[in-house]
């Protein structure tokens, strides 16, 4: 989705701007007045109307499946991979912790993040605070074994190592593990205050664990919320959740209704 920024003396004059470069197809989405050269003008972003329906519709995911309804007799499994330092594991406390994620499911964690010094010790921790039981799998066999212990559960979260484009070597050794829990969904986290490339980069990284959805988070950490738009259109994945804190769980909020909203476009157009 491309957004433009025009400016002029007036509304109508910007106006004119943005449809003559979008066509009749333009779509003012937010109206401010700014100072340029001393005086003030009106500054709209503008997108084309088509390609703002599209990446709603992308954007937005598909229900989870209704408790109790279960895959080959399974648990729904939902994964978490992004770059080290994206928040996954305390992202997964809050998923597990939060209502509004789940309801009234059973919920229990695995944890495939053997690498990273007190990774296990700090999901442990979340695990006990949240009262859900929690697996361990080091290999393709503990990740079959993990499931088994789990089975009984509605829905099971995945925790996973960190990742970088230095990491390779690292990532041969746990991709099959989390190929053995044949995961549901498997949401790419990551921060909201990610460069660009560095963001394209990390989507490469990723490419090949084939990702099913996005999951911004640390949106404290950008001033406002002007370039999560732009963000999520980058990345091309729907969205369930996004985080903008540290408190676990009351900082995991729905992602469409947040992203749209920053484009100037109302929740009640989103679908829950």
């Amino acid at each position: 989705m491309r957004l433009e920024t025009f400016r002029a003396r007036d509304l109508s004059s910007v106006a004119r701007n943005a449809e003559a470069f979008f066509g009749d197809d333009a779509v003012v989405l937010q109206t401010r007045s700014v100072r340029e050269n001393g005086e003030m003008v009106v500054e709209v972003v503008a997108a084309s109307a088509s390609e703002v329906d599209a990446f709603r519709a992308r954007l937005t995911p598909t229900h989870l499946p209704t408790p109790g309804t279960r895959r080959g007799n399974r648990p729904y499994v939902i994964a978490l991979a992004g770059p080290s330092g994206a928040g996954k594991t305390t992202t997964i406390a809050k998923l597990a912790a939060n209502v509004h994620a789940f309801g009234t499911w059973s919920v229990g964690m695995i944890t495939l993040d053997t690498f990273r010094v007190a990774g296990l010790e700090q999901i442990a921790t979340y695990a006990e605070i949240t009262g859900c039981s929690l697996e361990v799998a080091y290999d393709a066999a503990d990740a079959v074994r993990a499931m088994g212990q789990l089975n009984s559960l509605d829905v099971v979260l995945v925790d996973t190592p960190g990742r970088s484009p230095k990491t390779g070597a690292r990532d041969e050794e746990w991709w099959p593990i989390l190929r053995a829990l044949r995961p549901d969904e498997i949401h790419l986290v990551m921060p909201a205050g990610l460069r660009a490339d560095v963001a394209m980069n990390a989507l490469t990284t990723h490419d090949a664990m084939r990702p099913t959805h996005t999951l911004l988070t640390k949106l404290d950490d950008v001033p406002n919320d002007t370039g999560i738009a732009d963000l999520a259109s980058m990345l091309a994945l729907p969205s369930r959740w996004l985080t903008d804190g540290i408190a676990v769980p009351a900082d995991l909020k729905p992602a469409p209704q947040r992203i749209l909203a920053s484009l100037g476009l109302v929740a009640a157009q989103v679908s829950a």
